[in-house]
C-alpha cells in the first residue's frame, strides 16, 4: 500500500483543493465561501472578545485594539469576492457550476 503526500495546493478535476494526511483526505470544496465564513467567523470573535474586554477597565485597550482587527476584517470579506469573481473570469464558460 503506497500513500502519497500532496502539496498544499492540490486540486482535483472539479478544482477543489485536496489535502491528504496519511490515508484520509479532507476536500474543501468552494474554497473562497469557506475563506468567506472562516473571516466571518473570526471577525464575530474579535468584537465579542473585545466587547467583553470592556467590562474591566484594565482590559480596555485590548478591546480596542481587537475592535481595530474586527474592523480591518472587514476589509478583507469584499477582497475575497473579489478575488473570486476575477478566478472566474479566468473559468471558461462551459465549466462553470452553477
Amino acid at each position: 500500500m503506497t500513500t502519497r503526500r500532496s502539496t498544499p495546493d492540490e486540486r482535483d478535476a472539479d478544482g477543489n483543493v485536496v489535502i491528504r494526511v496519511g490515508p484520509e483526505e479532507v476536500v474543501v470544496r468552494r474554497v473562497y465561501q469557506t475563506l468567506s465564513i472562516a473571516n466571518d467567523f473570526l471577525i464575530g470573535i474579535w468584537f465579542l472578545v473585545g466587547s467583553i474586554c470592556f467590562f474591566w477597565s484594565a482590559w480596555e485597550v485590548v478591546g480596542v485594539w481587537l475592535f481595530i482587527l474586527g474592523s480591518a476584517q472587514l476589509i478583507v470579506r469584499p477582497s475575497i469576492r473579489l478575488a473570486h469573481r476575477i478566478h472566474l473570469r479566468h473559468v471558461p464558460p462551459g465549466s462553470w457550476e452553477l
